[in-house]
């Protein structure tokens, strides 16, 4: 498809929908009604998208990449998203079935809080990385963003294929609107500059050195010249040969000035003006966008001061928790102590090879491998494996899984960074691999987009609570599947739920409460075992993207109280198989809808064991 036509797609599918609109009928829509809106849907956030789309393996729209911070682009969501609410409205819920009923509402409640989102006085746009929220006037961050995804795309190894001449000429094509896009970032950061509306300080110092190896002149060792040297033989002489000299060309001509004008712009117009204070808070309507982000991340309407509680009080009960697998440690001393002493423990850093790190979790992959059917009845088909990440973001980079392709020709990967092997330190490995592959991301996200039952539009990644949620909840099955035999494994547990717990206080604290963070900071090194370089890594996290660490707690302790009621509820007649079940067959929901589903299938199966 030329990227000509996918405008002319865009905007028909903007007529089609205001066709909708203006010629609807007054009487309540069908379920054939229903199977072409979740197809519109689809359509629709695979145009709004596209590297979304080429990630679920959706070849279509591989030559584009939106400029989804572009005024004009939100201008067409916010039309868009209230065609499809009035749709939604016509449509007559009656007779539907459980898997429809919920993908409406999921559907309804998307479209009403993105929409919201773009029309506030700062514009709240869905970035291509992970789906996550962030400001038009904030499109570029140190962490999770599009500039240093695009470059984990370049280096021909993740999503964007390069199999046929054609993807190589569609990356082409994709990087002229990734262009496009640093050009609309650099003018909205401008216009944050001229009102006062700009990144910490912080953030922008450690932007910059990001950007040196791409303003690099080494044609042959520059990131987006490695598709050439991974050239399938297949490709005919004159192929290679016409598909070297573009790329050259473009890195030469076009990608190495502009991350030089992007490097001048940080430098010597963005960093000077860029801002003391830590939270969004401290900008013009940042309070208010900080409650709007919290309802967005967590799909509740709790506030910033209900959540720092909650936060506070998590964090005490692990602390207890901390303290009584300290004692079975036989460890003399207090908490902090021991927390000095898991940071140094030499047996805790065992490896001198990166490749005994990705063998070690493999390893792991095979014993959880041997436990799952006590614990879960479905299991994805799709192919998993362990990696190394890419050196070039290997230094800023957290342990991440990326879903393989719907048609299983790219499997899930967990990638782990290993910047210094000798210092890798196994302390939070088996909950971090439960977390990331299976059976937290890998499982729930793969299940999801194998799920034929649902409209296409639920197979991507979507709620952050509710995938998070799950993954930290998975987290807790260790003793379920096998693992946390070991009592420092167990400890590192601990470890990585009180990072979740920390996360409620700092990022309230610091986008809600005025903290600076230097007091973020200090708190996580006062509760948890992470390096203080770590630490400050995650802090500068949640500075970038407000409220979306409070996704994680917020969805794990609901699916754990939600499991709670269940055993209660079903005695002798709960299966933690079938609970499970529940929670993965119907893609990612707004906290509110898992919930009526689970207390549907709890009234279903006592109604059965009568």
């Amino acid at each position: 498809m030329t990227k000509q036509f996918t405008v002319l797609l865009f905007s028909c599918f903007i007529f089609f929908l205001a066709c909708k609109k203006t010629n609807k009928s007054n009487h309540r829509q069908t379920s054939t009604d229903l199977e072409l809106l979740f197809k519109d849907f689809q359509e629709f956030k695979l145009i709004i998208n596209p590297i979304e789309a080429t990630k679920a393996g959706y070849a279509v729209y591989n030559d584009t990449i939106a400029d989804y911070v572009s005024e004009a682009y939100q201008e067409k969501l916010v039309q868009e998203y209230t065609a499809f609410l009035e749709r939604i409205a016509n449509i007559d819920t009656t007779g539907l079935n459980e898997t429809q009923y919920l993908a409406l509402g999921t559907m309804e409640w998307d479209c009403s809080i993105k929409k919201e989102g773009l029309e506030k006085e700062l514009a709240v746009v869905t970035s291509p990385i992970y789906n996550l929220p962030t400001l038009a006037v904030f499109p570029l961050g140190q962490i999770q963003s599009l500039h240093l995804y695009v470059a984990q795309l370049a280096g021909g190894t993740s999503v964007h294929p390069f199999v046929t001449v054609k993807d190589y000429e569609d990356w082409l094509s994709r990087i002229a609107d990734y262009l496009t896009f640093l050009d609309t970032s650099m003018a909205n950061m401008e216009k944050g500059l001229e009102n006062d509306i700009v990144l910490p300080k912080s953030l922008v110092i450690k932007m910059i050195p990001q950007l040196e190896n791409f303003v690099s002149n080494n044609l042959e060792n520059h990131l987006f010249y490695k598709p050439i040297h991974q050239i399938p033989e297949s490709f005919s002489e004159e192929d290679k040969e016409y598909l070297a000299k573009e790329y050259a060309k473009v890195i030469s001509e076009r990608i190495i000035p502009k991350y030089a004008e992007l490097k001048t712009f940080l430098e010597k117009s963005y960093l000077p003006k860029a801002r003391a204070t830590s939270g969004i808070s401290a900008v013009p309507n940042g309070s208010e966008t900080y409650d709007y982000l919290i309802r967005l991340h967590t799909t509740t309407n709790m506030t910033a001061d209900e959540i720092h509680q909650l936060g506070l009080n998590e964090v005490a009960r692990i602390r207890k928790e901390m303290g009584k697998a300290m004692e079975a440690l036989n460890f003399e001393g207090d908490l902090m102590a021991f927390f000095e002493h898991i940071r140094t423990y030499k047996e805790l850093a065992p490896f001198n090879k990166p490749g005994q790190v990705v063998s070690y979790f493999k390893a792991m992959e095979e014993k959880i491998d041997a436990k799952l059917d006590s614990v879960f009845n479905l299991r994805p088909k799709a192919g998993f494996e362990v990696r190394r990440t890419e050196a070039f973001r290997e230094a800023s980079a957290s342990a991440e899984y990326v879903p393989g392709s719907k048609d299983g020709k790219r499997p899930g990967v967990f990638y782990v960074p290993i910047p210094d092997v000798e210092e890798f330190n196994v302390l939070t490995s088996e909950a971090l691999f439960l977390h990331e592959a299976v059976p937290g991301h890998h499982f729930q996200l793969s299940l999801q987009q194998e799920n034929t039952d649902l409209p296409e539009f639920l197979h991507p990644e979507s709620m952050g609570v509710f995938v998070e949620g799950w993954a930290l909840y998975a987290e807790s099955l260790g003793k379920e599947l096998g693992l946390y035999g070991d009592p420092y494994q167990y400890f590192g547990m601990l470890s990585m739920e009180m990072h979740r717990a920390i996360r409620l206080v700092v990022d309230t604290g610091i986008h809600a409460k005025g903290w600076t963070r230097e007091q973020a900071i200090q708190y996580s090194l006062e509760n948890e075992a992470d390096s203080e370089a770590g630490i400050i890594a995650e802090i500068e996290r949640y500075m970038a993207t407000p409220g979306q660490a409070l996704s994680y707690k917020i969805g794990q302790l609901k699916i754990r109280e939600l499991r709670n009621k269940s055993e209660k509820a079903l005695g002798n007649n709960f299966k933690v198989g079938d609970f499970h079940d529940q929670v993965l067959n119907s893609g990612s929901l707004p906290l509110i809808l898992l919930e009526q589903k689970i207390d549907s299938w709890i009234n279903a199966t006592k109604a059965q064991n009568k």
